[in-house]
This record gives structure tokens, sequence and C-alpha cells, in this order.
């Protein structure tokens, strides 16, 4: 289960770095003004905000990839522990988007079910194991 909850992770990384990249660096394209919902103007205004933004999602997915590698390296408790912050703090920022603006809920659900899923499967295995 841990094998599972790692692989899950490892997608979350992966959909987080996509992110990042849409925010950080896209973000005025027609790909990421599509993707977010927002027209040329609010793209380039709200630019230094998704900028940063796409930081956060580019750490936690670092914080994963992190986990994953000290897990594979054969320290599974500090290892666990950066795999489970930033899987927790990526289903947690999904949750936040959720409640703060409901119209928002598939995008939401896109970006926490991995997440979510990896959580769940990292603690059932380290707690089996």
């Amino acid at each position: 289960m841990v094998v599972l909850g790692l692989v899950l992770a490892g997608l979350a990384a992966l959909l987080h770095v996509y992110i990042f990249w849409l925010e950080s660096v896209a973000w005025t394209t027609p790909r990421a003004r599509a993707t977010f919902g927002t027209t040329e103007d609010e793209a380039r205004a709200t630019r230094a905000m998704a900028y940063n933004q796409g930081f956060y999602n580019l750490f936690l997915a670092i914080a994963v990839v992190v986990g994953i590698v000290l897990i594979a390296a054969g320290s599974t408790g500090a290892g666990a522990t950066a795999a489970l912050v930033g899987t927790g703090s990526m289903l947690a920022a999904a949750l936040v988007l959720l409640l703060s603006d409901r119209t928002k809920a598939s995008a939401a659900i896109k970006q926490g079910t991995v997440p979510l899923l990896a959580v769940v499967a990292l603690v059932i295995g380290l707690l089996a194991g």
C-alpha cells in the first residue's frame, strides 16, 4: 500500500508541477487563460499573484518528491513526513478552494483527488507496515 501511496503522491506532484507551469510561466497564454477562465486583461492584472501562487505549487511538489526519494532510500519516517506534508497541503489547498468558491468545485476536485488518495494509501500502508 505504501508503494501505491508513493505512486499517487508522485502523480500529485506532477500535477502540481503542471499547475506551477500554468501559473508561473504560461499565465497569460490562451491555454492558461482557458484553464483558469480568465480574460487577457484579468491575466495581465493578476500575473504577479499567479506567479507567486505557482511557486507554492512547485514547492509542494518538491516536498513530495523529497519524501519519495527518502522512503526509497530507507528513511521511512522522514520520507513519510515530507510526502504527507506535501500531499496533505495539496489536499488542504483544494479544500480551501472548494469552501471559498463553490463555482470552483470542479477545479478543487481535480486538484485534490489524487493527493487525497495518496494520503489515504500512505497512512494505511504505514500503519499496516
